[in-house]
């Protein structure tokens, strides 16, 4: 075969893998036409593009800092080169979980829609949720259909975030909602939690559920730990905005004093 029908044949195959059968019902009449690559070239990029945007808008991330932005010199304990390590998605083709610990504001919910971002620009399907956000749109569901339906939205994605759990309590029925959640998922595809209890705290966020030991059982199981260390990054960034504006002010303050003493000179003369 030449290297001219090897080229056509490719670009045939590219046309039928994008269903462009207008074009492949005509394709004697236009294989050799200059176009036809830069045509499918085209269709192509906007495609992935599209398929880019649709994903990034499903999985719910919302803004966030790039990780470039972190400061890695704030936190008091942080694994740097585990967090740049899993930042390349190969826990997401071994099945583990990533699960991030600390206190509010050192940067846990940044680090995982930093990963969520990467998941999703690499073609993964995604969904981001806080626990709050689940688990109230889980238990909401008033029949059994219904709740089978909402829970493959959680179960589906392949990599699940859920932020923020440990800010608030829950009954029983939430408990048992997340363990069947991470139940699914488990050994299937990876999910990343962030914390601000550790596990043995978990009974506070779930009182009296007698799933939360089997619960962590199975997150901790296939599972990176990354626990970060130190004070709130965004209180750290509040008292210098705060510090910033009161330099501000008085250097405004300054000039308005210094503008009067000027006009009241000029009076004078």
């Amino acid at each position: 075969m030449s290297s001219k029908s090897k080229t056509s044949n490719k670009l045939e195959d590219r046309a039928r893998q994008l269903g462009l059968w207008g074009l492949l019902a005509h394709w004697d009449e236009i294989e050799d036409t200059p176009w036809l690559d830069d045509l499918i070239g085209w269709e192509e990029q906007e495609r992935q593009q599209r398929s880019l945007d649709r994903r990034i808008r499903n999985s719910r991330i919302g803004r966030f800092k790039p990780l470039a932005d972190f400061d890695w010199d704030w936190p008091k304990h942080i694994d740097r080169e585990l967090v740049e390590e899993v930042y390349n998605l190969r826990f997401m083709q071994e099945l583990v979980n990533l699960i991030f610990i600390g206190p509010n504001g050192v940067g846990k919910s940044m680090i995982a829609k930093n990963i969520a971002h990467q998941a999703a620009m690499r073609g993964h399907t995604v969904f981001f949720a806080t626990a709050a956000q689940m688990l109230g749109d889980l238990v909401t569901q008033e029949t059994s259909t219904a709740l089978h339906r909402r829970m493959t939205r959680y179960c589906r994605p392949a990599l699940l975030v859920i932020d923020e759990v440990g800010y608030l309590s829950y009954d029983n029925r939430h408990a048992d909602l997340l363990f069947e959640v991470v139940t699914r998922r488990y050994n299937e595809k990876s999910t990343i939690i962030t914390t601000n209890k550790v596990f043995s705290d978990w009974n506070e966020v779930f009182p009296n559920a007698a799933c939360v030991v089997t619960l962590v059982d199975r997150l901790i199981h296939r599972s990176e730990i990354i626990e970060i260390k130190g004070e709130s990054y965004r209180l750290k960034e509040a008292k210098e905005r705060q510090a910033r504006r009161a330099k501000e002010r008085a250097s405004k303050k300054k000039a308005a004093a210094a503008k009067k003493r000027s006009s009241i000179q000029g009076v004078k003369r």
